[in-house]
């Protein structure tokens, strides 16, 4: 099993190797075409911002590699969120996967960014085979994806919105796995075993 991990300006690609490892699985971390395209799984990783992540895709042609992958992909994070419309993070042209845009949480009473734990509901995938719904799972950002018709599970902060995202062989949760505890190991095993 060959699993690349894409190498981008993006801050959380070191805890999801170590994340990977926990559960019995090593990761390339690679920006090179040929390594992804010949990867069994791809993880797109991301804490960073929309406009400057997409930038570095655009120079290194990964933008096209990547909306070009024939095998399973999960977006994490800022990963997920390249992969939708456009963000209104700079305003953003994204990678068009999903059809959902990306906006930014606006709330006078609620800190934003949400950092924390919070629960995720109505989970249609084998992604989240062997989940509980309403399972806590650990977030950081500041912009959401709005629920559409590529939402596989949900979750509320300030309003209801797409926590994870699935269209073919692209999947996308805005969440952290490597940060999640039981719930994102399992996960990310399900990620690379089931998908």
């Amino acid at each position: 099993m060959k699993i690349t991990i894409v190498k981008y300006n993006a801050g959380n690609v070191q805890s999801v190797l170590y994340a990977l490892q926990r559960i019995g699985y090593n990761a390339v971390v690679t920006a090179d075409p040929e390594e992804i395209n010949q990867a069994d799984k791809v993880i797109l990783p991301g804490v960073g911002q929309a406009g400057s992540a997409m930038e570095y895709l655009k120079e290194r042609g990964l933008d096209e590699v990547i909306v070009n992958l024939k095998q399973p992909i999960l977006g994490i994070c800022l990963g997920m969120q390249l992969m939708c419309r456009r963000s209104e993070e700079g305003d953003t042209p994204c990678l068009g996967i999903f059809d959902e845009e990306v906006m930014k949480f606006q709330s006078p009473q609620l800190k934003v960014p949400q950092i924390g734990w919070n629960t995720v509901y109505d989970l249609k995938s084998d992604l989240f085979a062997g989940m509980k719904e309403n399972s806590f799972i650990y977030l950081v950002h500041g912009y959401y994806a709005s629920v559409g018709t590529h939402t596989i599970a949900k979750a509320n902060y300030i309003r209801e919105y797409s926590t994870a995202l699935q269209k073919d062989n692209f999947y996308g949760v805005q969440f952290h796995p490597e940060k999640s505890a039981d719930a994102g190991e399992l996960i990310l095993k399900n990620f690379i075993e089931k998908i």
